[in-house]
């Protein structure tokens, strides 16, 4: 997720006020609270994946035994986990995932660096080769970006589906991107969108019907295409962006809302994000730390 953009063709501008969060009465956040857990005790399709501790950050080498503990506190929970990277450890998340029956939408972090990029596109080749991918993602919002031009993002994506014949292979991005750029969209096996109603400042109360458009515009941008939800959230802290304010009972609401639509319309989505991640402070303000369903020390927070 990178922060934040507005596509300002979508109807209905946010807000100029700033509003703010009003208090939870107990009972309501315990009887939300129930909820949640129920849905995540049915399990949900997919959870976006990170598995930092406290103080580290990208750049961080992160070892086989955080990323085990991280994910047995998950599975339980979730069908499938996306990661982000495959260097730095985190080529190691989908084997050890596939070994605890989950399946893997395997990222390769593309930005502006060439060498970086060359490793991660080697290394999201050999874990797929290995036979520990079930989806790759070739590069996370790099358009949006602009670290790379379309033309080296497709060249990208042809050549891991070169490398990785039977495996579905696609690009991860905010769903507008795909109408602005469709030789990136036909050049994916599966599309895969990050829909934020946060981040173009839409009312918490609006949010579902907002983020359902985003899906639609997506899918007519892509005819025929899989195409499923990478990224979806709701931050339960930190500023209003706009006429988007952060609660628990919004992400919550935001939650339960998004996973049971999910479910009654047959959507792959991937809920943003398993655990908080404070080092996410630096690129999206105070709010960045407070998208997950854990906390950073990997406790339920809405338990």
């Amino acid at each position: 997720m990178t922060r934040p953009t507005r596509d300002d063709s979508l109807p209905g501008a946010p807000p100029a006020a700033t509003p703010t969060a009003t208090p939870m009465p107990a009972d309501l956040r315990a009887s939300l609270a129930a909820e949640l857990r129920a849905v995540l005790d049915a399990g949900v399709h997919g959870l976006c994946f990170s598995p930092y501790l406290g103080g580290q950050s990208p750049g961080a080498q992160v070892s086989e035994a955080q990323i085990r503990a991280r994910l047995e506190v998950i599975r339980p929970h979730t069908r499938w986990v996306r990661s982000f990277s495959c260097t730095e450890g985190h080529e190691q998340t989908p084997a050890i995932a596939h070994a605890m029956g989950l399946k893997t939408l395997v990222g390769a972090w593309l930005g502006t660096d060439a060498a970086i990029n060359e490793r991660e596109i080697e290394g999201v080749i050999a874990v797929a080769r290995a036979g520990h991918a079930d989806i790759v993602a070739v590069g996370n919002e790099v358009l949006l970006r602009e670290d790379l031009s379309e033309d080296e993002l497709i060249a990208q994506i042809e050549r891991v589906k070169r490398a990785l014949p039977g495996v579905p292979v696609g690009y991860v991005d905010a769903y507008y991107l795909f109408e602005k750029h469709p030789r990136v969209t036909a050049a994916c096996d599966v599309v895969m969108t990050n829909c934020y109603p946060f981040w173009e400042g839409c009312p918490r109360e609006q949010a579902l019907a907002y983020m359902q458009s985003m899906m639609q515009r997506t899918r007519a941008a892509a005819p025929g295409k899989r195409v499923l939800i990478s990224e979806t959230g709701w931050p339960d802290q930190g500023s209003p962006f706009h006429g988007a304010v952060p609660s628990e009972e919004g992400a919550m609401r935001y939650f339960i809302d998004t996973m049971r639509w999910a479910r009654d319309e047959g959507i792959e989505v991937f809920y943003f994000a398993a655990f908080d991640e404070a080092w996410k402070v630096g690129a999206e303000g105070d709010v960045g730390a407070y998208w997950g369903l854990w906390d950073k020390d990997a406790r339920p927070k809405f338990g």
